[in-house]
């Protein structure tokens, strides 16, 4: 029973944070997207530019990889690798990405202990990785919206099984809004809205519709 002396307006411990946060991003490829079925593949895209671009914002580390580029599966999405210029995108032989010690070195070296994860295919490189990393004592949480399967089944089973072994699912816009939480936090707030208007859909319309009112109200 819960002592309502105790409580204090304090938030869950399982919800995110920035600073326990590192993303994964995982084989965003044209043969990966090729196959990819389970949804509309211009909105996947668009879950996954979202995802970036909200933890460029708040500072998350973030881990590009790939697998088989040069021979099989292509570079990485274009527009993706814009969000973050530089950045080493580690190709790898493996399905599992947490087979491949380049990668859990990297997220190792983030000292995070919350793994957000996302990409192509849900059922096979995202869920081998999320189930893999859990095992390891990871907290994994899978922007399902963000990820792609063969198949609709082949999708739903997949965070069917991730869920039964701990893994959280959630959206990309989920993700960014656990991160932000309090929209007094002035410094991420306007980056934050125009992720929104960018890529929140009939929400992120709604966002640009209030702006300009509240602009020509300043004017008028």
């Amino acid at each position: 029973m819960v002592n309502i002396n105790d409580v204090q307006a304090l938030p869950a411990t399982s919800l995110l944070s920035p600073q326990e946060s590192v993303l994964v991003l995982i084989d965003y490829q044209p043969q990966m997207f090729f196959g990819t079925t389970n949804a509309d593949r211009g909105e996947i895209i668009n879950s996954a530019l979202g995802l970036g671009k909200a933890a460029k914002i708040f500072n998350v580390p973030v881990i590009l990889t790939s697998v088989a580029a040069k021979t099989f599966s292509g570079p990485m999405l274009r527009p993706l690798l814009d969000v973050f210029p530089g950045d080493e995108v580690i190709d790898r032989t493996t399905m599992n990405a947490w087979e491949d010690p380049r990668v859990v070195d990297a997220v190792k070296a983030t000292g995070r202990s919350r793994i957000v994860m996302a990409g192509l295919w849900t059922e096979v490189c995202i869920s081998t990785a999320a189930l893999s990393a859990t095992d390891q004592g990871y907290q994994v949480y899978v922007p399902t919206d963000a990820c792609g399967g063969v198949s609709a089944a082949a999708h739903a089973n997949a965070i069917r099984r991730m869920t039964q072994h701990g893994v959280v699912p959630s959206t990309w816009l989920t993700t960014m809004l656990e991160w932000q939480r309090d929209w007094a936090r002035a410094e991420t707030y306007e980056g934050v809205m125009d992720v929104v208007m960018a890529h929140a859909g009939a929400y992120g319309q709604g966002v640009a519709y209030a702006h300009s009112m509240i602009s020509e109200a300043a004017v008028g």
